[in-house]
This record gives C-alpha cells, sequence and structure tokens, in this order.
C-alpha cells in the first residue's frame, strides 16, 4: 500500500515512478478520492460535533422544566442520529474507494532499479561457477536413469492433473536431504530462526502481503474462505504483528528479526499455458525454504544484500553455477521495491533458470497489515520494512543437483554436503538405488 501523504506532497513524482512500472497516471484521480474522503469524514465529524453540543441542550432544557425547548431539542438530536449514521457510511464508502485505487498498484521501485519492460533488460549482477563440461549430451531431469520411475508424473496426473508429480525412493529422499540441508544452513549458520506455520491463511493474511486482490486468480482458496499460501512469505511476514492489536508495535531493539520455513506452496500458474510443461520445473504443489526479514528502515537495503548472499551460499555448498540477476522495472514482483534473482545453470536446458528472487518491499507491505515498531518507549511508531527470498525452491534444486551431477551411464553423483543426509551414500544408480 502507498503512503496518501507522498501522493499528496509530490504527485508528479509518484506518477513518475509508477509510469517505470508502465502504469499511467493516477495520481489526479487517488487525490480526488482523497479529497472526497476527507470532506466525507470532516462533515460526519461536524455533524457528530453538533449533535453532542444539542444533546447539552436537552439536558438544560430538561433541567430548567423548558418542555418545549426540551421536545424540539430531542427530535433535532434524534434526527441528527440518523443524518450521522448516513454521513458515516459516506465517509465510510469515500475510504473504500481511495483503499480499491491503492491496493492494486504496484510498490515504487528504487531510484537505482534498472528501467526495462520484460525480463529481457533484467542486469546480471555477477556470475558464480563455472558449467560442467560433459563429454556426453547432458539430459533433462526427468529423462534421466536415475530418475526413472522414482519421478512419477503419470500416477501423478491420475491422482490430481496435469503440474504434479509423485517422487519416490532415493529421488524423494534426495529432495528431502536438499531442504533440511538448507534448514540447516540457514539456522546453524545464517542465523534465522526456524519457524513451522499454517498452510491455510485468511484472506486478510494474503491481503497484508499482496496477494490479494490482484492475484487471486494465482492461489487457490477453499470452499471455507481459507487459502493456500503460494509461499510461506505470506505466514512468516505476518506473524511478528500477528497479536500485536491494531495500536500495538514491535520493539525496535528486536530488529532486525530474520525467520526461515520449509513448506508446501501451491499456485494456479495462471497465465503460464504451455510453459515448462515437461518435467517438474513448474508445478502448482511444490516445496520451498523461505526466509523473510523485518527491519529498520535505515537498515532494509543491506538486509537484501545479506539474504541475497544467503541463497547464493546454498548454490555455492552444493558447487552448483549460477548468476544473479538485478530485475528490472517490468519485471519485478507486485510488492517489490528491488528485486534480485538467482538464476542455477541446467545442463539439460542448457540455459540458467530461475531458483530463488530475493526482495524489498521498504514499507509497502507494512501499511497493509499495519506492521510497526518504536525506536524507543514513548515515541511514534514507524512502519518496519519487509522482505522475503527463497533460500531455495527444493524441487528446482533436486533438478538442478540431478542435471548436474548427472553421469554418462544414467546414475547421479549425491554432492558431498548432502551424503549425511542420504546415509553417507554417494551415488544413485541408475536403476534409482543408493550406492
Amino acid at each position: 500500500m502507498h503512503d496518501i501523504r507522498m501522493i499528496r506532497d509530490n504527485p508528479a513524482a509518484f506518477d513518475a515512478a509508477l509510469a517505470r512500472r508502465g502504469v499511467a497516471p493516477v495520481s489526479s484521480e487517488i487525490l480526488a478520492a482523497d479529497d472526497a474522503r476527507r470532506a466525507a469524514i470532516g462533515a460526519a465529524e461536524a455533524a457528530q460535533a453538533a449533535r453532542n453540543a444539542a444533546s447539552k441542550d436537552v439536558g438544560a432544557a430538561k433541567a430548567r422544566g423548558d418542555d418545549a425547548a426540551f421536545e424540539r431539542l430531542r427530535a433535532l438530536v434524534a434526527a441528527k442520529k440518523d443524518e450521522i449514521a448516513a454521513m458515516e457510511a459516506a465517509a465510510s464508502e469515500a475510504s473504500d474507494r481511495l483503499t480499491a485505487l491503492l491496493e492494486v498498484l504496484p510498490n515504487l521501485p528504487h531510484d537505482d532499479v534498472p528501467s526495462g519492460a520484460d525480463e529481457t533488460e533484467n542486469v546480471e549482477a555477477h556470475r558464480w561457477g563455472t558449467p560442467r563440461n560433459f563429454a556426453f549430451a547432458p539430459r533433462e531431469h526427468y529423462l534421466l536413469d536415475a530418475a526413472e520411475n522414482h519421478m512419477d508424473f503419470a500416477t501423478a496426473g491420475t491422482i490430481s492433473g496435469a503440474r504434479f508429480v509423485v517422487l519416490k525412493g532415493a529421488i524423494a529422499r534426495l529432495h528431502r536431504a536438499l531442504a533440511q540441508f538448507m534448514l540447516d544452513t540457514h539456522i546453524n549458520e545464517n542465523g534465522l530462526t526456524e519457524v513451522n506455520a499454517p498452510v491455510l491463511v485468511r484472506r486478510e493474511t494474503m491481503y497484508g502481503t499482496g496477494q490479494l486482490p490482484k492475484f487471486a486468480e494465482d492461489s487457490y482458496e477453499t470452499t471455507n474462505g481459507w487459502w493456500l499460501i503460494p509461499t510461506s512469505e505470506v505466514t512468516l511476514t505476518s506473524i511478528p504483528t500477528a497479536t500485536l492489536g491494531a495500536s500495538g508495535a514491535l520493539d525496535g531493539a528486536d530488529l532486525p528479526i530474520r525467520m526461515t520455513a520449509h513448506s508446501l506452496c501451491f499456485r494456479s500458474e495462471a497465465g503460464s499455458a504451455g510453459k515448462d510443461t515437461a518435467g517438474m520445473l513448474r508445478q502448482h504443489q511444490f516445496e520451498k525454504v523461505e526466509m523473510v526479514s523485518l527491519t529498520r528502515p535505515e537498515d532494509s537495503r543491506a538486509e537484501l544484500d545479506r539474504m541475497t548472499a544467503c541463497a547464493e551460499g546454498i548454490l555455492q555448498k552444493l558447487n552448483l553455477p549460477y548468476r544473479t540477476l538485478v530485475l528490472c522495472t517490468g519485471d519485478m514482483g507486485f510488492g517489490a521495491a528491488r528485486t534480485h534473482d538467482i538464476e542455477v545453470w541446467l545442463p539439460g536446458q542448457n540455459s540458467y533458470r530461475e531458483i530463488s528472487s530475493c526482495s524489498v518491499c521498504d514499507a509497502f507491505q507494512a501499511r497493509r497489515m499495519n506492521a510497526r515498531f518504536r525506536r524507543a518507549d514513548g515515541e511514534k511508531p514507524e512502519f518496519v520494512h519487509t522482505l522475503n527470498g527463497s533460500g531455495l525452491a527444493v524441487g528446482r534444486c533436486l533438478i538442478a543437483v540431478l542435471e548436474n551431477y548427472q553421469n554418462e551411464d544414467g546414475s547421479v553423483t549425491i554432492p558431498e554436503v548432502l551424503r549425511r543426509y542420504m546415509g553417507d551414500k554417494a551415488q544413485i544408480t541408475a536403476a534409482g538405488e543408493l550406492a
């Protein structure tokens, strides 16, 4: 959500920032709605003040025995009650109109975010690692002998439909090992607090992180109004301030708050028809290890670099080549003010593919969920800054390990850092067995 005071103070700058994200000028419409809201609130407050004054006069007339004045003033007070109710309803409608305009507008990009229309204009920040020089033609993950019968799309299709997979045996264990390895690294080395949270949340929780209303079609709603989370960013971002109440605020001394969670994630992949239909690169149900931070405003940009480094560190430990991109304005997510995407090398596709996206949202999400902190007792509360990032997408990391560590005989070498999670085995054979 956007700061209406900032729009009032500099509408031209607001429109210019949104223009970098391909949004037409909208400040004049917002300010007109804001003027109508403030006028309606002012009228309701004036009517309430008049009613309060008349109520005092009713008591005075009663005390002096002026029955005629008493009845006249009492009728006036009663009439004002209905008038005030109508004015308050009008003020509420005006506030809703303003909110409806603001809640569908994306976050404003940082000044140093590159301008661009789409992913072709993202800027590469750096690369790490050298893609392996195979003596044979590397295959995609789902075509590997080691994955045959252990990465079962046919059974998943019968049970659930397209874009689902059943993992079995050593492949399922490797998938679990990756998630465990990520969590252990983030907890023990990166200082994140592990959280196990619900994957079903209320509409208000989805709204707070910007998933609703704009992206309702990308998520799944249950028949009783719960929503399946698209990422545990939704729950983790909401947890620190969930029980503070409307007037509560975090203690500034407790910031930054850094959390991580391994969870199921659900996305309808609306608009992705025909994209990545083979294999398990793009699924309706998948797993991620997520990172979320809440910081003071002045610390959030450095926290983004720290979070990005945490995600990159996982790939470095796995010895998987990757590149890190700064997304242009046309490719950033709705709530992001700056985003770093990490793309891992997939030899089977002969290309880099996204495995992590780390974003700083400034106060955009905090305003939607009223997440605030106080620097010291008695000081005015301020909105926190929120950040989120994949640390990493587990299924995509599985794909990267299978493809980068494949052997000509169809087997897959297990990365050294994962072997302690795999019974100290070094290989998944072509038959899908641990050896």
